[in-house]
């Protein structure tokens, strides 16, 4: 018997259209609420009096509720569907960022800011989920659109917000809550796709390991996937995190060292729309796991030994290194055959992977502030490089979830 997904009618072209508007919205709105808070976060802390302790605890944060938000979006999909989850969390996110400039206080700013990562949460792990059962056929242009804008969005708000706000008036306030308007933009297209009849709907097959029977945490390659996506999310939050003080450190210029960081991210926007691509059309992804690696390792070598001179080069280095992000959601979407099997993975494989990258920037910190300089804490950056990329390689071969989950269950003849 055809599965309910086989017997839909094909999407038509004004939803095909509309979804994909919606994609490159909430894409763009998946960073600004981390990167313009991190452009602004001395006038945030001297506003509301913030201790240098719960400063740092905010670099936590946007991971943590990543994982603890995250794991539950597939149940919301389940019940919602897909398209009204992501509806939800781009409104969260709108939410979340005109209140928390306004609170008026360090919870209230904490408590808003966390709903707004919610928002962000369960739209980052919903988005594969869209593009599988939208775009079937086209997962890597899809993804690497998708990635595209999200490098966009964060890179936008990093150069942006400070000249905005300067614009504005100089409050820190404005500054912060006028990236909510790119927010209740995102909302918009989802609303009508919130009430569509569509493939972004979640599938309910009837038995089988693409339905709620499929025990994800028995797949090898979901965990390898888990851990591959923990180990570049932490290298990615430990170079927005210190990479612009490493320079600095090294002499050189606060100004330039700020353009390095954003060269680093903005690497993102044309590599991140490449990457998936070729990467959907190879049966593994080992050699692109690889390669970015090798391109990271080249990085850290050279903050090591000629941090200022040979600045720019380690910028776009680590700035290509750090395209494991779109290279972990393309695999995502092609190691599961079922939406519900790529709504379980990457659930699972975001909310344990940022579960992970949690302490990495921190002990960087501690490792800077314990030895007094960078070598040691830049050696920790490059001894975490081997085995993402060992893990990588793990995570690219060509099998799917769901098979590997049948095939440890199937009693043995």
């Amino acid at each position: 018997m055809d599965r309910p997904e086989q017997r839909q009618a094909a999407p038509s072209v004004w939803a095909i259209r509309l979804v994909t508007v919606g994609i490159v919205l909430a894409a763009l709105n998946l960073r600004p609420a981390i990167t313009s808070l991190g452009a602004l976060l001395e006038e945030v802390r001297d506003g509301l009096g913030m201790s240098g302790s719960v400063a740092g605890l905010l670099t936590s944060v946007p991971p943590l509720c990543f994982a603890v938000f995250g794991v539950m979006a597939p149940r919301f999909a389940k019940r919602f569907g897909a398209s009204a989850v992501v509806c939800f969390g781009m409104a969260a996110i709108a939410a979340g960022l005109i209140i928390r400039p306004y609170t008026g206080g360090t919870v209230g700013f904490l408590v808003a800011s966390a709903l707004a990562l919610m928002g962000i949460a369960v739209s980052n792990v919903l988005m594969p989920v869209i593009v599988k059962r939208w775009f079937p056929d086209r997962v890597g242009s899809m993804t690497g659109l998708y990635s595209m804008a999200l490098a966009a969005g964060t890179s936008l708000a990093a150069a942006a917000t400070v000249p905005m706000t300067d614009a504005l008036g100089g409050s820190w306030q404005t500054g912060l809550a006028v990236w909510s308007g790119l927010a209740v933009a995102a909302v918009l297209p989802w609303i009508p796709l919130a009430r569509a009849k569509a493939p972004a709907e979640p599938v309910r097959a009837r038995g089988g390991a693409g339905d709620d029977g499929l025990r994800i945490t028995r797949s090898r390659t979901a965990w390898a996937l888990a851990v591959f996506f923990g180990l570049q999310a932490t290298a990615a939050y430990i170079t927005m995190g210190w990479m612009a003080q490493i320079f600095r450190d090294a002499g050189v210029s606060a100004s330039s060292a700020g353009v390095l960081l954003a060269v680093t991210m903005v690497m993102g926007v044309p590599l991140g729309f490449v990457i998936p691509r070729v990467a959907s059309r190879l049966p593994s992804q080992g050699p692109m796991v690889i390669a970015l690696g090798l391109c990271g390792l080249a990085g850290y070598a050279g903050l090591w030994l000629a941090p200022a001179s040979g600045a720019w080069a380690w910028a776009i280095l680590l700035g290509i290194s750090n395209c494991a992000f779109p290279l972990a959601l393309t695999m995502v979407g092609m190691r599961a055959r079922t939406g519900a099997g790529v709504a379980k993975l990457s659930a699972f494989a975001q909310s344990t992977g940022y579960l992970i990258s949690i302490p990495g920037p921190l002990l960087v910190g501690v490792l800077n502030q314990s030895t007094g300089g960078w070598g040691v804490p830049i050696a920790f950056m490059a001894a975490l490089m081997v085995p993402q990329i060992v893990i990588g390689v793990l995570a690219g071969r060509n099998r799917t979830v769901e098979d590997e989950v049948a095939a440890r269950t199937a009693p043995a003849s």
